[in-house]
């Protein structure tokens, strides 16, 4: 691998962490966290088969999914949250294996501005829907682990 596209990856990487931080920083989403957090949504699109999962079985994941797969830039192809506190990725083939974590990390740090003061899980998945990492933030810690 040249020096080009090895400082183009990490340039992506980086331009990615700016604008998860300075997105949930500046408050687009800060209403999001506000609305109401018992609204249930069915998980799969009703009618047919399995084409997507819903983003969220709430309003404001419902939202936060949306936010993470337009923002991504095609890095991330699908997303969800769950009861606010898990949100599963699924990345594209254009993720490297040592991007991986500093993309997860960026999710980690909008998703606990979004919804703060809980424990959260990052779940991500390769193109084919394996889990490759999780990431579980904890609050009293205020500390990541990867696993």
């Amino acid at each position: 691998m040249n020096l080009l596209q090895q400082g183009r990856k990490i340039i992506t990487a980086f331009v990615l962490v700016l604008v998860l931080t300075l997105t949930a920083a500046c408050g687009s989403n800060s209403n999001v966290a506000q609305l109401d957090r018992n609204t249930n949504q069915p998980a799969l699109s009703q009618g047919s088969a399995y084409t997507a999962l819903e983003r969220g079985n709430t309003q404001s994941g419902q939202s936060f999914g949306d936010w993470v797969v337009q923002t991504s830039k095609g890095l991330v192809k699908d997303a969800y949250v769950r009861d606010n506190n898990k949100l599963g990725i699924v990345i594209s083939p254009q993720v490297r294996p040592n991007e991986v974590r500093t993309l997860t990390k960026s999710l980690v740090q909008g998703f606990h501005k979004n919804f703060p003061n809980q424990d959260l899980t990052v779940l991500v998945y390769a193109p084919d829907k394996k889990l490759v990492l999780t990431a579980q933030y904890d609050t009293q810690s205020n500390k990541v682990q990867y696993s």
